[in-house]
């Protein structure tokens, strides 16, 4: 396992210098906003292809856009255990936490449902990550996380209930909760420092490699090829998967697993707000207030 700090040296492979320090500080505003755009454009392209189709596509066509980089950037590939570590990470996050969420929409779970759901990915982290990783968790930074928790509920509940939601539905959401928790702590025990590159693609071939059967078995890789699909699929390729999984892996290792799980308490606020212009799901003011809350809470347990 790689000791380096990456925060503080940066991420290399050998001397080549991949991510510098003023962008590792500015990846958790990027990564926000970028993962939280993606719930509101994965609905969309739900619209035209099924959960697993969608994911087959996103993978597959990542994977094309990375094995061109390979003799370009000629990058060092990792071996031996670091490669399965990062195969593991690649399938909790890709096939277990973006697949069941997927799912739990197509059986009719609303977004709220889904967001209250992967809102306790935090406090698990904060729970599990001492015994796991050896972190501890101050008290003032479960004051934070309770403050978070509270403003993203606060935001759910105003747009929409959670009543009436399908069980199967909900049971996905659950098991998509377990699978990012899960990505989280072993990437941050056993995470090394690569180049991107590889590490992208043997995570999405590894995605490609378990939706693409299940979307020809179960969707016969059925889909509607219009222009909206494309421009989904693109967002959902470049900053989805190849820029949102670079940096979250990135401040995983460089981070203390509780201070970067706190972000995901201003997911289902921001995917509100991005969800106004692009599904006409309006913010009342009531969630306006919950995201102000959630974002405090954030900032106490990132200090």
């Amino acid at each position: 396992m790689d000791t380096k700090h990456p925060l503080a040296s940066t991420l290399e492979t050998g001397d080549e210098r991949i991510m510098s320090r003023p962008l590792l500080l500015a990846a958790p505003i990027i990564f926000l906003l970028l993962w939280s755009a993606g719930f509101a454009i994965a609905k969309i392209g739900l619209q035209h292809a099924g959960p697993f189709t969608l994911l087959a596509l996103r993978y597959a066509i990542a994977v094309l856009v990375l094995l061109p980089l390979i003799p370009i950037l000629k990058p060092r590939f990792p071996r031996g255990r670091a490669v399965v570590d990062i195969a593991i990470t690649g399938f909790l996050i890709q096939v277990a936490y973006f697949g069941l969420c997927y799912i739990a929409f197509k059986l009719g779970v609303s977004a709220g449902g889904v967001a209250i759901i992967v809102c306790l990915q935090p406090i698990l982290v904060s729970l599990i990550a001492p015994r796991m990783v050896g972190e501890t968790v101050s008290r003032a930074r479960w004051f934070g996380l309770a403050l978070g928790l509270g403003g993203a509920v606060t935001v759910i509940l105003a747009r929409s209930g959670i009543a009436h939601e399908p069980p199967l539905g909900l049971l996905a959401a659950a098991g998509g909760l377990i699978g990012i928790t899960a990505a989280t702590l072993y990437e941050k025990r056993y995470g090394v420092t690569t180049h991107p590159v590889p590490a992208n693609l043997i995570q999405y071939a590894v995605g490609a490699g378990f939706t693409l059967p299940l979307a020809w078995v179960t969707e016969g890789m059925q889909a509607d090829w219009t222009p909206e699909l494309w421009a989904t699929l693109a967002y959902l390729v470049i900053g989805n998967s190849l820029i949102s999984i670079t940096l979250l892996l990135a401040m995983i290792r460089a981070g203390e697993v509780a201070r970067v799980s706190a972000l995901f308490y201003l997911v289902p606020p921001l995917s509100a707000l991005f969800a106004w212009p692009l599904l006409g799901e309006a913010m009342p003011p009531l969630a306006w207030a919950g995201m102000a809350l959630a974002g405090i809470g954030v900032m106490l347990a990132r200090r």
